[in-house]
């Protein structure tokens, strides 16, 4: 293969999304320009409104857009994809197979059409060919495409991601600080572990790897410092954050009881989304429930060794943005 260019544009798919603003923030941030494949460039704009306009290119479409997606990359000398989902929305043309594999799949032969040979992938720990949900499966039929691209290819696999501003939190915060639902409810005996890692962190190694040789060809699990128990986050997000309803009990629900709500309520839930956006933080559907009693950790020390960088508390970070949750 000969030499790359040097990188300045950065092709970024899913860049309005939870993730994909903190890592379009950390390339503006090196001086890099971030080429984003959106739905709505006013949506991106509006995200970056201290940034001067002429440091982001935005292109309009979305990764089942091949058109789109070989303008955005012919742009590019190397590309980061974020885009996934953690629940399908039929109704909205998003399944597991269209967006994690169909999108995988297009997004890979853009930037192979474009003569980019950088490229960044988001997979997910507990991602496996025999995995117990279609989110795991779907995610790993994603990562053998990218294996097989031919492609300078780095996968990570992050466990919980938390910001201020992730789905994640909000529906944390709904959970503690809301008068509904009246308890905090959890699947299993709620022991299973998580490792929540920064979306400052995730974003910075996501970037970081463009530039890390010995990133090439690894696949990466991120995690942050500390590993928890679900009934030990959900304590850590009620003693942190202001307003929690500290009377409300933790409840568990049987495995076999969330599996049948989640099967039952999805058609309805998904109608009742369409018209009312915000109930969509209360969806989940049967592989949630099982992925739930599946541990989400991993050595942490891994990506801080490769990236010479400390992974942030959970913690303490939760005490700077805990306010700021909307």
């Amino acid at each position: 293969m000969s030499e790359s260019p040097p990188i300045q544009n950065v092709l970024v798919t899913g860049a309005t999304g939870f993730v994909g603003r903190s890592v379009v923030g950390e390339l503006l941030s090196r001086g890099l320009t971030p080429v984003c494949l959106v739905r709505s460039s006013e949506k991106l704009f509006n995200q970056h409104r201290q940034v001067d306009p002429q440091r982001l290119v935005a292109v309009t479409g979305n990764v089942g857009n091949e058109s789109a997606l070989r303008r955005a990359a012919e742009l590019s000398q190397a590309a980061i994809h974020l885009v996934g989902i953690i629940l399908a929305r039929p109704l909205r043309g998003q399944t597991f197979q269209r967006v994690h594999v169909a999108g995988t799949r297009n997004v890979v032969n853009a930037v192979r059409e474009a003569c980019i040979s950088r490229y960044v992938h988001t997979s997910a720990l507990g991602t496996r060919p025999d995995g117990v949900s279609a989110y795991h499966k779907t995610k790993w039929a994603a990562e053998e495409y990218v294996r097989g691209s031919g492609l300078d290819w780095t996968i990570f696999r992050p466990s919980v991601i938390h910001g201020h501003d992730g789905e994640f939190m909000q529906l944390m915060k709904r959970f503690m600080c809301g008068l509904v639902p009246p308890v905090v409810p959890y699947f299993g005996s709620g022991a299973a572990r998580l490792q929540p890692v920064s979306v400052k962190d995730v974003a910075y190694c996501f970037v970081q790897a463009l530039f890390e040789p010995e990133a090439v060809g690894k696949v990466i699990p991120l995690g942050g410092p500390r590993t928890y128990s679900w009934i030990e986050f959900y304590n850590a997000c009620r003693t942190l954050m202001p307003g929690a309803k500290r009377w409300k009990p933790l409840v568990s629900q049987p495995v076999f009881v969330g599996k049948a709500i989640a099967t039952l309520s999805g058609p309805a839930m998904g109608l009742a989304e369409m018209i009312l956006p915000r109930l969509g933080l209360f969806r989940f559907d049967a592989g949630q429930v099982q992925m739930s009693q599946e541990d989400s950790v991993c050595d942490h020390t891994i990506a801080e060794k490769l990236f010479n960088m400390k992974m942030r508390d959970f913690e303490r970070e939760l005490e700077v943005y805990a306010g700021r949750i909307r």
